[in-house]
């Protein structure tokens, strides 16, 4: 099975999940609760909770185990969008293709319906079939790839960055939080899951960080040559907050490059898990993280 094989299998179960979560203990905050479903509904490609439950699937294990921490990945991820739009952190007015949340419903509730989801989303990570001694290693995990370790200090950090021009280095340190922690959660929760050992968890990790790499670098170069309609964002923003991205720093044609280089050390890392699972007798399915990779290829859209 491919990546889009399995999505398409798996996004339509998964997106009925999260409206059906979401739906469960509704109050009568109608306002708070209906910003909330805006922003679940918007849609999006939902690569981190589907990332997850893939590598399950690529060791064999069932994915049901996983559905309630990935669809607490996809509330964590859209939290973080909800606030990431307001007029304090990137000011922008356009997500998933819709107007964003405190357009629609202000700042303050957008404010609390993030917050809300943020919250919503360890009660979610408690729930499901996974062991008890499994869900207190996940809720840990995910507290710190989402906090102040992981994506939201990332976050602080690339707003601090919009006032100088950051290194390299600097700006790896920013996305390998802000946009690499919640992917590498994904993987490690699947593997984790599906009860691999040590050495397998190793090289799904660093699957994950080339990838987390590879995403941010993909979507740094969109924000140049994307098209707002396709993305379902404004682009261009990076230039207008001034912020420090792959391209600005390593131009069109080396941010392509560096991108390629990511995917070709996650490449050589899948297959080197799939020898791995071979010798020691391990179930995998190396095309499912093989394709997943494919996703991320920009292939004749950056010029020269």
């Amino acid at each position: 099975m491919d990546f889009n094989t399995f999505s398409q299998k798996e996004l339509p179960c998964l997106e009925e999940f999260l409206v059906e979560e979401l739906q469960k203990n509704m109050t009568n905050e109608e306002r708070l609760e209906e910003a909330m479903r805006y922003s679940i509904e918007a849609g999006g490609k939902r690569l981190r909770p589907l990332l997850l439950l893939l590598v399950l699937e690529s060791f064999s294990a069932p994915v049901e185990k996983g559905k309630h921490i990935a669809a607490a990945l996809e509330f964590i991820h859209t939290y973080s969008l909800i606030h990431d739009d307001l007029p304090a952190m990137d000011d922008d007015e356009l997500r998933r293709g819709k107007p964003t949340n405190h357009i629609v419903y202000g700042e303050a509730t957008a404010i609390l319906a993030g917050d809300a989801l943020l919250t919503k989303a360890f009660e979610l990570a408690t729930l499901g079939p996974a062991s008890a001694e499994e869900k207190i290693t996940l809720v840990r995990e995910l507290a710190k790839a989402a906090g102040h370790t992981g994506m939201v200090g990332g976050q602080q950090t690339d707003l601090d960055g919009e006032s100088r021009a950051l290194t390299l280095e600097e700006l790896q340190s920013v996305h390998a939080r802000k946009t690499g922690a919640l992917l590498e959660f994904a993987v490690f929760a699947g593997g984790f899951l599906s009860g691999v050992d040590e050495h397998a968890l190793a090289l799904l990790d660093t699957v994950a960080k080339r990838i987390g790499v590879a995403y941010q670098i993909r979507d740094d170069l969109l924000d140049v040559i994307g098209d707002a309609e396709e993305l379902g964002k404004n682009i261009g923003m990076d230039v207008k907050q001034n912020k420090s991205t792959y391209p600005s720093l390593l131009t069109l044609a080396g941010a392509q490059e560096a991108l390629q280089q990511e995917l070709d050390t996650a490449y050589r890392t899948v297959n080197e898990l799939d020898e791995y699972c071979n010798k020691i007798g391990q179930p995998y399915d190396k095309q499912l993280l093989q394709t997943f990779i494919d996703q991320l290829k920009l292939e004749g859209r950056v010029s020269k």
